[in-house]
């Protein structure tokens, strides 16, 4: 992390050209948005390069670092580049940093710094770091070697409500310092400073004061549309502009592609589900593969069967003679892991992620092999053994004893999320008087003992 904040240094003080290379998810929009904004108060104005889903996949690419390479001195691949050797090779005559949380391999990139809490020469006690939260921690050592030097630093607590963001959009875990950055980001957040959030909560209809859920559940799926079915840098654009107008309309068009992808996810929940629930959903592994399924939404039908079986999932659009998929896990089961040790051998093109999610790209005519393999490695973890998801309780309350009050002593607790589930009450043996559906997935219940 110094000699990764150093260079960086180095570069903003020389006035050399940077380029900021971001993942086009929720997570890589934060992380470079974070950087960028940081260098911004620093008086550099960097490149952004965020790479199309479809026609480049995840992750570095060798033309595009090439390209980069020719007119930037420094490229710093945020939220993607531990595994992309041959791309940043292809980075001649520039110096590429990397900031990362993804699983490393045995060896690293020929990069300047890989700063990353999950490579293999590390502990693993930061591995629930987000890359936002990596890129966080970067600035924070960049402004202490600034305020070492005497020399004044840009603001770094104003940022925490895009480290808020990509934490719980990424799904890390809300425990250790990922606590204490989501619980002051949602308290940045309520401020309505950012532009292009404020102009997405107004989209997203955001009447209260922001919680882990608004996050979760109404921005990041926003933000994360562009990446997967629109134009790949829209949410970076919108978490970096300073334009109202032009927050407005991002943000607006960003509404209407979470729509769409609404619609996609729907039709290819259906079919992936009748395909696995042919398969066999009481195995180690629940996967299903289709031709045409749009890659921006397997990520996300994935988790829907990971939730409806508790065994991890894979979910693969096919376009030709090749396949790109997403991978969840449940706890326990380490999914990255797995799926990297398939490309080292060879049975995918490529793949990679961490232990509760990741993607990969594999040859038509391997497939099928290549998931069984991956059935055989997941049943050593014991993915075969678990059966339906418990329904934890808390306690039991009665209709008497909750108030506005015991809800907000509740909340107060938070912010609750992945790794600090927010606790659950049951009311038994109680009568429904009224009962509705609101959206695609919830009931508007009126219930009570007399």
């Amino acid at each position: 992390m110094g000699k990764a904040a150093e260079r960086i240094l180095k570069a903003v003080a020389a006035g050399e050209r940077i380029a900021i290379f971001a993942d086009y998810d929720v997570d890589g929009a934060t992380s470079g948005a974070l950087l960028h904004l940081w260098l911004r108060d620093m008086g550099r104005e960097a490149t952004l390069y965020v790479p199309d889903r479809i026609d480049e996949g995840y992750g570095p690419n060798e033309p595009a670092m090439a390209a980069l390479a020719k007119g930037h001195s420094l490229i710093v691949c945020v939220d993607c580049g531990t595994l992309s050797h041959g791309p940043i090779a292809a980075a001649k005559g520039a110096d590429v940093v990397v900031l990362d949380h993804h699983l490393g391999g045995e060896t690293l990139p020929p990069a300047h710094a890989v700063v990353n809490p999950n490579r293999q020469d590390e502990s693993g006690d930061l591995g629930h770091l987000c890359a936002a939260g990596v890129v966080f921690l970067s600035l924070v050592e960049a402004n202490r070697q600034l305020r070492a030097a005497g020399k004044s630093e840009p603001d770094l607590m104003g940022l925490l409500d895009l480290v808020a963001l990509g934490t719980v959009a990424d799904v890390a875990p809300l425990i250790g310092v990922n606590r204490a950055f989501v619980r002051q980001g949602l308290q940045v957040l309520a401020r309505r400073e950012r532009l292009g959030l404020r102009a997405l909560a107004d989209v997203a209809r955001m009447d209260s004061a922001p919680t882990a859920y608004h996050l979760g559940f109404l921005l990041g799926p926003r933000v994360n549309a562009g990446g997967r079915i629109g134009k790949a840098d829209l949410g970076l654009r919108l978490l970096t502009t300073t334009d109202p107008h032009e927050a407005g309309a991002i943000a607006a068009q960003l509404d209407r592609l979470n729509d769409e992808r609404r619609e996609l996810e729907n039709q290819v929940r259906e079919a992936a589900m009748a395909q696995a629930e042919e398969r066999g959903l009481d195995g180690p592994l629940v996967w299903a593969a289709g031709e045409g399924w749009h890659p921006g939404v397997v990520g996300i039908v994935a988790s829907r069967l990971k939730e409806a079986t508790n065994r991890p999932a894979i979910v693969i659009g096919l376009d030709g003679d090749e396949g790109k998929g997403s991978g969840r896990s449940v706890s326990g089961v380490d999914l990255g892991a797995s799926i990297q040790r398939l490309a080292a051998e060879g049975l995918l093109l490529k793949g990679g992620g961490h232990k509760m999610a990741a993607g990969l790209t594999v040859a038509e005519d391997k497939l099928e092999e290549a998931m069984d393999q991956l059935t055989a490695l997941l049943e050593k973890q014991g993915a075969h053994l678990r059966g339906p998801s418990d329904l934890r309780l808390d306690g039991m309350l009665m209709p008497d004893a909750t108030s506005v009050e015991l809800t907000q002593a509740i909340e107060s607790a938070g912010p609750f999320g992945a790794g600090a589930p927010a606790p659950r009450y049951v009311f038994a043996d109680m009568r429904i008087f009224s009962a509705r559906r609101v959206g695609e997935s919830h009931l508007k219940v009126s219930f009570g003992d007399g």
